[in-house]
């Protein structure tokens, strides 16, 4: 996870987590603006596969806000959240005829910016 830090937020990247895009955002648009604390309490009980993902790159965004800008984890904010589309995997099922079936297989760019609240 490659990560930068500007003078209020810290941003931290997850790059080519498989899993389709329309997914992982639908889970980043309810936590977006929230707490960390209410974020990962969020993330613990949402029945969907990237939130695993998104924890991890979470987590990381929060350390270096701690470990880089000096930030206390209690106070953060999850100021941006955001997922781009990464490349596809292609891959290819044998149907009938001697067709080739194509399958793409989706991969995607999860990046999150944590800050601490303006006032």
């Amino acid at each position: 996870m490659a990560t930068t830090t500007s003078d209020t937020q810290a941003l931290a990247h997850g790059r080519f987590i498989r899993g389709s895009v329309s997914k992982v955002r639908r889970v980043l648009d309810q936590i977006r603006g929230r707490t960390y604390r209410d974020a990962l309490i969020m993330l613990e009980f949402m029945p969907y596969r990237s939130t695993g993902p998104i924890t991890k790159v979470l987590r990381s965004a929060v350390a270096n806000a701690e470990h880089n800008l000096g930030l206390d984890p209690a106070t953060l904010v999850i100021s941006q959240a955001i997922a781009d589309m990464g490349p596809s995997l292609k891959r290819f099922r044998p149907r009938a005829q001697g067709r080739a079936f194509a399958i793409k297989k989706q991969t995607c760019h999860i990046s999150i910016a944590v800050a601490a609240p303006t006032a």
